[in-house]
C-alpha cells in the first residue's frame, strides 16, 4: 500500500521504552483525564438524563483509533466510540483530518445503537503529529421521529447525522448546526448538550497535549503500549484458570413490540482454549421488525463487557488490551447485528440478556461461581402532551430505574441497581423529576417486597415507582422481560419479573399481555406504576439460614407468607417489625416437609405481579 504523501506522520508504533513509575504515573494521568472530561460533561449539559442518569460517555483513544481510557459510564459503549474513532479515521484518511477539526455523527450501523447518541470526536495534535483522539457520546433527549413508541425503520426514528466535520479548523459549520437544531423537538437544550460535549473533549486534547509536553510524547505513547500488554496479560491469566470447553445458555425476550407474544430466543455459546475465549453469538435471534435491533458493534461490545467483567473487572484504565484475548464470533444479520434500515431505538435492550447468558454459560466453571439473572431493563418510559395548564409541549422522560441483581454463591443480590447495560447511569432523583416537570408527581419510590429471588443467597430487590399526571398525556413504555424472569442458578429461584400498570383517577386498574404501551392514553388524575423485577437466587432456599430470612422479613424484603413458602420459615408477627419471630419447631416441621416434597422447585415459585 502506497504512503499518503499528505498524511501526517504519527508515533503510535514508536519503539521507544519507559521506566515503570513513568508508566504508572502516565497510566493514573489517563484515568485521570477521562475523569475530568466526564466530570466537564455532566456539570454543563442541560438534559436530566446527561447530568443525573449520566447516560453518557467519554474517552482517549490512540492514533489507529484503539481504545485508551473510557470513562466510566455506559459498559455497553466500551466498543461503540472505538468503533465510531475508526470509522471516522477511515473515512477521511489521516490526511483529512487537521487540528481544530471536530467529527460528528450518529450513524447506528458505526456505533450500533439508537440515533439519540451523538458522538462528537477531536484530534489530538501534538507538534504537527496526530497522537490520539478524544471523544464524547451523550444521549439527547429528542432527535426527532415521531412520538408513538413503535417504529419499524430507522427513518422514523429521527435525524440521521452521517460522519461530518461540524468543526473545521476550529471554525464551527453554522450551516450543518442549524440544520441538525432544526430537527429536533427541544433545540435549546440539544444546543446545551452539543456544546458540553465540545467542551469535554477539548478537555482531553488539552490535557492529553499537556501530558506529551511534560513527559515526551514518545514516552506516553511508549507507556500506553505498556498498559496494552499489561491488561492483556491479566485477562489472559483469567481465561487460563477456567477450564477448557465449550459451554452454552439461553433465554428469551418477550417479543419485539411488534410481534407480541413471540419470544426472541438468546443463546450463546462460550469456548474457552488455554488463555483464548471466544464468545459466539451466531444462534442469537435474527434481527427483528420492532424497534429492539442493535448494530454489530453492540453486539460485540456485549460480548466485550461480559469478558472484561469475567476477567479483570477492577483494572483501569479500560483499554484495548484488556479484550486481546477474546474473539466474537457474530454474523450480520442478527437481531445484535441488523443492519438498515431496522429500527433501533431501543438497541440497549437484548445486549443486556446476552452478557447475562454469558454468566450463565460460564457459571458451573469460573473461580468463585457464577452470579444469577438481574432485571437486564432500564424500565424507562415516556409520556408526553400537552400540558393544558400551559400550553407547552411536555416529555417527561422516566427512568432509568434500578432494580435487583442476581446472587452469586457468597452475596446476596444488590437491590435497586441500575442494569448492566448503564453501569454508572443513576437512578433519576424524585426531587429533579418534580421540578423539571411541574405537571406530575411521583408518589412512591421503594423497594418490591418478594421481588428478589429465594436461594441460599438471596437475589436483590427490583424497585416500585408511581408516577401520577394532572395534565392529560400519552405513554409509551418499552419494558422488556415481563414474562421471562431473572433465573436463579444452582438450585436458586427465579424473581419477580418486570412490569407495568396503570391506576385510573377511579380506582381502576389495567394490565397489560406484556410491558409495552404505544401512546396510551393517560387522563388528568390518572397514575401509573412501573415495578422491576429481582435479582435471581444462588442455592437451595432451604438452605438460607433463618436469622437471615428472620432479617429480611423485619426489613420488609420479603413477606411472612413468602417466607413460609419459599423459605420453610415459619414467622409470627408481633405489633412491630423487629418484633417478629420465628416460629423455631414449626419451623423444623416445614422445612423437613418441603425437602421431602420438593415443594422448593421453581416451578411452585410464587412470582407476585407488579405492586400498584
Amino acid at each position: 500500500m502506497t504512503p499518503d504523501p499528505n498524511a501526517p506522520d504519527t508515533v503510535a508504533g514508536a519503539a521507544s521504552q519507559v521506566d515503570p513509575i513513568t508508566a504508572e504515573i502516565i497510566r493514573g494521568a489517563l484515568v485521570s483525564i477521562t475523569d475530568e472530561m466526564k466530570t466537564n460533561l455532566m456539570r454543563t449539559a442541560y438534559n436530566l438524563i446527561i447530568y443525573e442518569a449520566q447516560d453518557f460517555t467519554v474517552g482517549l483513544f490512540d492514533a489507529t483509533g484503539e481504545t485508551i481510557s473510557i470513562g466510566l459510564g455506559l459498559p455497553m459503549f466500551v466498543g461503540g466510540l472505538s468503533d465510531a474513532v475508526k470509522a471516522k479515521l477511515e473515512f477521511y484518511g489521516p490526511g483529512g483530518i487537521e487540528p481544530g477539526d471536530i467529527i460528528l455523527t450518529n450513524d447506528p450501523d458505526i456505533m450500533g445503537s439508537h440515533l439519540n447518541h451523538m458522538i462528537f470526536t477531536m484530534p489530538i495534535f501534538v507538534d504537527g503529529v496526530l497522537v490520539a483522539f478524544a471523544s464524547s457520546m451523550a444521549h439527547w433527549i429528542d432527535v426527532g421521529g415521531v412520538l408513538s413508541a413503535t417504529t419499524t425503520d430507522i427513518y422514523s426514528e429521527g435525524i440521521q447525522v452521517p460522519i461530518v466535520k461540524i468543526f473545521k479548523r476550529g471554525e464551527q459549520n453554522d450551516e450543518l448546526t442549524r440544520l441538525i437544531a432544526g430537527n429536533v423537538r427541544f433545540s435549546d437544550l440539544a444546543m446545551g448538550d452539543f456544546r458540553a460535549q465540545v467542551a469535554a473533549i477539548r478537555t482531553g486534547e488539552s490535557r492529553m497535549v499537556a501530558l506529551c509536553r511534560r513527559y515526551g510524547t514518545e514516552a506516553v505513547l511508549a507507556s500506553i503500549r505498556e498498559m496494552y500488554d499489561r491488561s492483556e496479560s491479566l485477562a489472559r491469566q483469567a481465561v487460563a484458570a477456567i477450564p477448557d470447553g465449550t459451554y452454552t445458555a439461553e433465554a428469551c425476550m418477550d417479543d419485539d413490540g411488534v410481534d407480541i407474544a413471540r419470544p426472541v430466543p438468546i443463546k450463546v455459546s462460550v469456548v474457552v482454549s488455554g488463555d483464548r475465549m471466544t464468545i459466539d453469538l451466531s444462534e442469537v435471534g435474527p434481527q427483528v421488525a420492532g424497534y429492539f435491533n442493535s448494530g454489530i458493534t453492540a453486539g460485540r461490545s456485549a460480548a466485550q463487557v461480559a469478558f472484561k467483567c469475567l476477567t479483570s473487572p477492577g483494572l483501569f484504565p479500560i483499554n484495548a488490551g484488556s479484550f486481546r484475548p477474546v474473539i466474537v464470533e457474530l454474523p450480520p444479520g442478527r437481531v445484535i447485528s441488523a443492519s438498515k434500515p431496522a429500527a433501533m431505538r431501543w438497541w440497549m435492550t437484548y445486549p443486556m440478556t446476552v452478557v447475562d447468558c454469558v454468566f450463565r454459560a460460564l457459571a458451573d466453571v469460573i473461580p468463585g461461581g457464577g452470579i444469577a439473572g438481574h432485571h437486564a431493563d432500564l424500565a424507562v418510559t415516556n409520556l408526553y402532551g400537552v400540558d393544558h395548564r400551559t400550553g407547552s409541549f411536555y416529555m417527561l422522560f422516566g427512568g432509568p430505574q434500578g432494580g435487583g441483581w442476581g446472587a452469586t454463591p457468597d452475596k446476596d443480590g444488590e437491590s435497586a441497581t441500575i442494569c448492566v447495560n448503564d453501569g454508572d447511569t443513576h437512578n433519576t432523583p424524585v426531587e429533579a423529576v418534580e421540578a423539571k416537570y411541574p405537571g406530575q408527581i411521583i408518589e412512591r419510590y421503594s423497594l418490591r417486597p418478594d421481588s428478589g429471588g429465594p436461594g441460599r443467597r438471596r437475589g436483590g430487590l427490583g424497585t416500585v415507582v408511581v408516577f401520577r399526571t394532572f395534565t392529560p398525556g400519552r405513554l409509551n413504555s418499552f419494558l422488556e422481560r415481563s414474562r421471562q424472569a431473572p433465573w436463579g442458578l444452582a438450585g436458586g429461584r427465579d424473581a419477580a419479573p418486570n412490569g407495568i400498570t396503570v391506576q385510573r383517577h377511579d380506582g381502576t386498574i389495567e394490565t397489560f399481555p406484556n410491558a409495552k404501551l404505544d401512546g396510551f392514553a393517560l387522563g388528568e388524575g390518572d397514575a401509573y406504576t412501573v415495578s422491576t423485577g429481582g435479582g435471581g437466587g444462588h442455592g437451595d432456599p432451604l438452605d438460607r439460614p433463618v436469622d437471615e430470612v428472620l432479617a429480611d422479613v423485619r426489613a420488609g424484603y420479603v413477606g411472612i407468607d413468602s417466607a413460609k413458602h419459599d423459605y420453610g420459615v415459619v414467622v409470627r408477627s408481633g405489633t412491630r417489625p423487629r418484633e417478629y419471630v420465628v416460629d423455631g419447631e414449626s419451623t423444623d416441621r416445614e422445612r423437613s416437609r418441603m425437602r421431602v416434597a420438593g415443594a422448593g422447585r421453581p416451578e411452585n415459585r410464587v412470582v407476585r405481579p407488579p405492586a400498584h
